[in-house]
């Protein structure tokens, strides 16, 4: 059975863009990504999933839970990282887990003090003195102290330092080890290369594509840039009749460009009057 899985799911605002029949499924142990430009519908896909709002159709569940009529179940069993969250400008880090912790009945601190370790987050000090990627490690350990079943996560890299990024990606890994699924919304693209079992590509509401990265990246192969050095300038053609070249390099496709790629291709297509 999926961890989540929705079917026809749309929120729709009036003239203004939600999301529109996205259908998708993320099974244990999975890595699952959603790309997408700011307005595509990635925050609005998680909102709706978490029974933030209430879809207009289609439908979400959850370990086989709805997400709307089970929602206080499944909530116990997950872990979410909102794109900003708030205890209270006065609370701490330390208080706002401590409310969790009774919230969802967990006994020991001992995860949420090791986190705080590794992320080297100030849990004391008030969360509204902290910068935003201080506050962001404790909305981390927020979402992983209770060691969930299913990370929901938006944007969660956003504000961390480079080194607390890469301590991020090496913590997911270990979540997909144990059998945890993990459901993030990013745009920082290497990073999702790097983690992620399958992304899939928001535009406009809808979810254009859903590709294992391994194949997405994989379908650029013809798209591969190759760089030739020579001691002195040759005219194009002599280069095109060459047999051979003294030096190439060949560099992998990046899941940037296929992003991009893909978006510029899909807006083409509409220029054209195609699809």
């Amino acid at each position: 059975m999926a961890v989540i899985e929705t079917e026809g799911l749309s929120k729709l605002y009036g003239a203004h863009r939600g999301i529109e029949d996205v259908t998708v499924a993320v099974e244990a142990g999975e890595v699952f990504a959603f790309l997408g430009p700011n307005g595509a519908g990635k925050t609005t896909t998680i909102r709706t999933l978490l029974d933030l709002l209430h879809p207009s159709a289609g439908s979400a569940r959850i370990f086989g839970l709805d997400s709307h009529r089970d929602s206080v179940a499944i909530r116990a069993r997950l872990g979410n990282l909102p794109g900003d969250f708030g205890y209270g400008k006065r609370t701490s880090g330390r208080e706002a887990i401590a409310l969790l912790a009774r919230l969802r009945g967990v006994a020991s601190l001992g995860r949420a003090e090791e986190l705080a370790r590794r992320f080297r987050a100030d849990l004391d000090r008030p969360l509204g003195e902290l910068s935003r990627g201080n506050r962001q490690k404790v909305g981390l350990i927020t979402a992983l102290f209770h060691s969930p079943e299913l990370l929901i996560l938006d944007e969660p890299t956003s504000g961390l330092d480079p080194l607390m990024q890469e301590e991020f990606l090496a913590l997911v890994r270990e979540e997909r080890e144990r059998g945890c699924a993990v459901f993030l919304s990013s745009h920082e693209l290497d990073e999702v290369e790097r983690i992620c079992d399958r992304v899939g590509i928001v535009r406009d509401g809808r979810l254009v594509a859903v590709e294992r990265v391994a194949d997405l990246l994989a379908k650029t192969v013809e798209r591969r840039k190759v760089e030739v050095e020579f001691a002195d300038p040759v005219e194009l053609e002599r280069v095109r009749a060459m047999p051979g070249v003294v030096a190439a390099e060949y560099a992998q496709p990046t899941l940037e460009g296929v992003f991009l790629t893909y978006y510029r291709g899909e807006r083409e297509g509409e220029e054209r009057g195609e699809g």
